[in-house]
């Protein structure tokens, strides 16, 4: 089922297809400046655009192939690294990484294994800065459900901040997704979690800057199953 800000369109270039909306607007100001003379006019519009062509940029990456390696979700920072009980949808204990983008960030998010999207869910919820304790259980969330091989679950959190006011997601129940694929985006700066089974080896500590689908955050044990 989509929900309100879902949308089925994806990249179509170097920008996210989201940002257009913010883009084009802009952009006529601009040339609405120009036609006007008017420097001031010309030169929000100008500024403006190029901002927001910025932070939807949407370049591509180079996705690790092996069969064992989990890639980020979201370009950032290595803000948390624990065990945590996730009982809505995983039922049982997982490691969680969390991913604080700051506005500057690519703000796509992909998928970090080959897998198929069981569920997705939007919670309403607050905006509160993502740094504060507990925020990422009342603030507003899109939560994606993946089974990848050997029927694996992961679950990717996308979370709303003070500044993200939307998140759009890609995907729907039941869509298969290569690693690395484009699941979703958020606008602009936030968190994003990925929660994953106990039988995953955690390659990055605090602290650490990844690239969504190209930055290695998690290995399976050579005998998980």
């Amino acid at each position: 089922m989509k929900t309100p800000n879902q949308t089925p369109v994806e990249r179509q270039g170097l920008i996210a297809s989201p940002g257009y909306r913010f883009i084009l607007p802009l952009a006529v100001v601009f040339l609405l400046g120009l036609a006007l003379n008017s420097t001031w006019l010309s030169l929000l519009g100008l500024v403006g655009a190029g901002f927001f062509a910025y932070f939807f940029r949407d370049p591509e990456r180079a996705v690790p192939q092996e069969p064992d390696v989990i890639v980020a979700p979201a370009d950032g920072k290595v803000v948390a690294v624990d065990e945590v009980q996730e009982d809505k949808f995983l039922g049982r204990p997982a490691k969680r990484v969390g991913i604080f983008m700051n506005v500057l960030d690519v703000h796509v998010n992909r998928s970090p294994v080959a897998a198929t999207v069981v569920v997705t869910n939007h919670q309403p919820g607050q905006c509160q800065p993502v740094c504060w304790k507990g925020a990422e259980e009342v603030n507003e969330k899109q939560t994606t459900l993946l089974e990848g091989a050997e029927g694996r679950q992961l679950l990717v959190v996308q979370i709303a901040g003070i500044l993200a006011r939307r998140i759009i997601p890609y995907v729907h129940p039941g869509q298969t997704l290569a690693k690395g694929e484009r699941l979703g985006m958020i606008c602009f700066g936030s968190r994003v979690d990925l929660y994953l089974p106990l039988d995953a080896e955690i390659m990055v500590q605090v602290g650490d800057r990844v690239q969504a689908g190209s930055s290695v955050l998690a290995r399976w044990w050579p005998d998980a199953a």
